[in-house]
């Protein structure tokens, strides 16, 4: 257990697997900190998106809806995305062989952790629309505990798997073992953490799949244009996370199929890892593009409209309502022809 403790402190193992696995070390300082800033203004963006989708999702009770609370968790994934890409930022090129093997893990296990947690909240979305659609069935305000339950899993799964390398699932004294791209991570680690990634991907593409046909053909009172919203918008951003991330994934697996030092390309990954990246900045996007209430509550945010709406309240004798009730512009709302599917999010909101 000593000598464990050694390797996890030592100051030169970094380096050691890093001369190992690779040909070159970047030393082209000027282009590696341009690179590195534009990097870190993306990861602010991606911060500050994520931060006003979350503030808007509690400070509004029209939000606080299944489908909206795993949105959130995928907003507050998301989030946590960027700072943890701006540490890493922050804490690579000629940084990187300064940091002790316990360091290194950290840096590289918060982004792993973040992006688990992305993956399993885009399972746990699949899972309520199943529930909700498949089965005819919505979450009730009884069934809270098991949506924060079902929140709260994920991210002790997420933990777990991004924490295995720190906890001993690692190459420190088997450098033969080691993953090119990450070279302290043993590369039988990286592969499973891909596969599981792949599985799941693939799970969410089965239920929705299911959905589709679900809808379709069975069940008519949830054909309505406000569930086809609600399946396009979440189809969309499980098909940003699928087109983002398959470089990344591809480059994984590149990396435990090759001998050390066998492909060149392997030595551009951080590249395909600044492409993932644009998945945490386009989510947002998606979101407020396709829900106008919830556009509406970020632009709320944005422009300090608060004041303004109690001022209106006030001239509304409402004294006391900090926000204006949003209105919906579905068009399930606009028809008053048209049965709402119980199915449907509180409030209408085209999600």
């Amino acid at each position: 257990m000593g000598s464990l403790y050694s390797e996890y402190l030592s100051p030169s193992k970094v380096l050691e697997h890093y001369n190992y696995t690779k040909e070159t070390l970047d030393t082209q300082e000027a282009s590696r900190q341009v690179a590195s800033s534009l990097i870190i203004l993306l990861c602010c963006a991606i911060v500050l998106e994520n931060l006003l989708v979350l503030i808007a999702v509690i400070r509004n009770s029209k939000f606080h809806s299944a489908m909206y609370l795993f949105l959130g968790n995928l907003a507050a994934s998301d989030l946590l995305a960027g700072v943890a890409f701006v540490a890493n930022t922050l804490l690579s090129g000629p940084v990187t062989l300064r940091l002790t093997p316990v360091q290194w893990f950290a840096r590289e296990g918060s982004a792993f952790i973040t992006l688990s947690a992305s993956v399993f909240s885009l399972l746990a979305i699949a899972i309520e629309r199943h529930v909700a659609i498949a089965k005819v069935k919505v979450y009730g305000s009884d069934k809270s505990c098991r949506m924060l339950l079902l929140i709260g899993a994920s991210w002790l799964i997420s933990l777990v798997l991004g924490g295995l390398p720190i906890l001993g699932w690692n190459c420190l004294g088997l450098l033969e073992a080691c993953s090119t791209v990450l070279p302290l991570y043993a590369k039988q680690y990286v592969l499973c953490v891909v596969s599981i990634f792949s599985i799941i991907l693939l799970a969410i593409v089965v239920l929705y799949i299911r959905i589709y046909c679900v809808v379709r053909s069975s069940h008519p009172d949830v054909t309505g244009p406000q569930t086809l919203a609600l399946l396009k918008t979440v189809t969309i951003v499980l098909g940003v996370f699928i087109v983002c991330w398959l470089p990344a994934f591809s480059i994984l697996l590149l990396d435990y199929a090759c001998p050390v030092r066998a492909c060149p390309i392997l030595y551009k990954a951080q590249y395909f890892f600044a492409f993932a990246t644009l998945n945490s900045l386009l989510n947002p996007v998606i979101y407020t593009w396709r829900s106008q209430d919830l556009r509406q509550e970020v632009l709320r945010l944005l422009l300090c409209w608060r004041p303004a709406a109690r001022m209106q309240g006030r001239r509304a004798g409402t004294p006391g309502h900090s926000l204006l009730p949003l209105r919906s512009s579905s068009s399930l709302e606009r028809s008053t022809h048209m049965p709402i599917s119980p199915t449907c999010l509180e409030g209408n909101t085209e999600v």
